[in-house]
C-alpha cells in the first residue's frame, strides 16, 4: 500500500508542466520516499496549481478539515506544498509543489547524503534536453559589467532591473553548492549565500526558515559578488522574473547537466554569446578559468570562443584586461523568446510536454470553484 502512493504521487508529479520523469531504477520512487510519508504522498495529490483553502482540499481528499490544515501547515514547513498567507487575514490557501524549480529547491535546509545521492542520480538519468531547448524553466543574463554598449538591452536582460521591480528579497543558500559539499570533493569554494528570492516567494522561503530576508541594496550587492566569484546569472524564464540563480559549473544541477550535451549553447536561453578579438587578446587564459561551460580554448596563444558552448553570461568579460572579449547579441532568428509572466512559461511548459493546455486549464480553475463552493455549503 505505502509503495502504491509513491507510485501515485510520482505519476501526479509528472503530469505537472514541470514534470517528473520515471527511470528505469525507480529513484524518483526513493526521492518521494525520503520526502513524503505516506499520508503526505496520499493528501499532496488532492492540491492543483491553484491556491485553495484548507476546507477545499480537505472536501476533495474525504478528511477532516483541522486534520487536513495541520498537514498542509506541516507539508509547506518541509517545502513539498506552497503555502500562501495574506496580509490582510484571509485564511492561508495552499497549492502543489512541482519538483523542479520547487520542492526539489525548498530541501535546502533539510539535506542529507541519501537525498542528495538519489536526486543527483535522477537528474542524470531524467534530464530532458528536448524540453529544455524548448520551453527552460531558467534562462541566462550577462553580469552587468559585460553589456555591450550602445547595443539595445531589454529590462529583463538586466538583472538590476529584475531586483529593482520588487519589493521584498531574501538570500538562500545554494541547495547545488551546499548538496556538492556534503557528498563531494568535487565541488567549488565559491559563495554559499546568493540565491535571490523576491516577492511572495520570498515570503514563504521566510516564513518557513529557508532563508534570511535583506534589503534592496544587500540583493544588488549580492549581484556583485557573483560577478566576483564567476558566477552565471540565471533568473526564472519570465520577464518578472522572482528568483534569480547564482550558478557554477562545478556544483550548479542544470548546468552540470546542460554541460553533458554536444551543443550546451544551443539549448540555453540567451540573448548573447561572447566573441573574442584576437588582435588584442593577450593569451592570459583568465577567460579559461571563469568560463563555467569550458567555452573557451587557446588557439596560437589566444583565446577563442566555441559557438555551441557559449551561454552568454559575460564573465569572460569582465575579467579581460585587455578588453579583448566582448558580448554581441545573437542574429534575431537566434534569439529566445521570455514568456511575460511564471502563469505563461507554465502553461508553455505543460504544452510541449503534452500534458496540459489552456483549456485544461480553464477546467481546472471551474473545477476548484466548484469545489470551493461545495466545500462551503457543507
Amino acid at each position: 500500500m505505502s509503495q502504491d502512493v509513491y507510485e501515485r504521487l510520482a505519476t501526479y508529479l509528472d503530469r505537472l508542466p514541470g514534470g517528473y520523469q520515471r527511470t528505469e531504477s525507480g529513484v524518483e520512487l526513493r526521492i518521494l520516499q525520503h520526502l513524503f510519508n505516506p499520508q503526505q504522498a496520499e493528501l499532496a495529490q488532492h492540491l492543483t496549481l491553484i491556491a485553495e483553502e484548507a476546507h477545499v482540499i480537505a472536501r476533495r481528499a474525504g478528511l477532516p478539515v483541522e486534520q487536513t490544515r495541520q498537514m498542509l501547515d506541516q507539508m509547506a514547513a518541509q517545502g513539498l506544498v506552497y503555502d500562501i498567507v495574506s496580509r490582510s487575514g484571509r485564511p492561508t490557501r495552499y497549492m502543489a509543489s512541482q519538483f523542479v524549480v520547487g520542492i526539489w529547491e525548498y530541501q535546502v535546509q533539510r539535506l542529507h547524503p541519501e537525498l542528495i545521492e538519489d536526486v543527483d542520480q535522477f537528474f542524470k538519468q531524467a534530464f530532458d534536453f528536448d524540453t529544455w531547448r524548448e520551453t527552460p524553466q531558467l534562462r541566462t543574463i550577462p553580469v552587468a559589467e559585460s553589456l555591450p554598449s550602445p547595443a539595445r538591452v531589454l529590462d529583463y536582460e538586466r538583472a538590476e532591473e529584475l531586483v529593482d521591480h520588487q519589493k521584498r528579497f531574501l538570500v538562500a543558500e545554494c541547495i547545488c553548492r551546499k548538496e556538492r559539499r556534503m557528498v563531494s570533493d568535487d565541488h567549488c569554494d565559491k559563495p554559499l549565500e546568493t540565491c535571490l528570492i523576491m516577492g511572495g516567494g520570498a515570503d514563504y522561503y521566510q516564513r518557513h526558515g529557508f532563508g534570511k530576508v535583506i534589503s534592496k541594496s544587500e540583493a544588488l550587492e549580492i549581484l556583485q559578488i557573483a560577478n566576483q566569484a564567476g558566477l552565471v546569472l540565471q533568473p526564472g524564464n519570465s520577464q518578472d522574473a522572482a528568483f534569480i540563480c547564482a550558478c557554477c559549473g562545478d556544483c550548479c544541477g542544470v548546468l552540470r547537466n546542460i554541460r553533458r550535451h554536444p551543443q550546451p549553447g544551443k539549448i540555453v536561453s540567451s540573448a548573447y554569446r561572447a566573441v573574442c578579438d584576437a588582435q588584442i587578446c593577450s593569451g592570459c587564459g583568465e577567460c579559461l578559468e571563469r568560463c563555467q561551460m569550458q567555452a573557451i580554448v587557446l588557439d596560437d596563444g589566444y583565446a577563442a570562443v566555441l559557438e555551441t558552448h557559449c551561454i552568454g553570461c559575460g564573465l569572460c568579460v569582465t575579467s579581460c584586461s585587455t578588453g579583448a572579449m566582448q558580448l554581441q547579441r545573437k542574429p534575431e532568428n537566434e534569439q529566445p523568446y521570455v514568456p511575460k509572466n511564471i502563469v505563461e512559461n507554465t502553461l508553455r511548459l505543460a504544452r510541449q510536454r503534452g500534458v496540459m493546455d489552456t483549456g485544461d486549464m480553464v477546467m481546472l480553475a471551474l473545477k476548484s470553484k466548484v469545489d470551493r463552493l461545495l466545500a462551503t455549503r457543507q
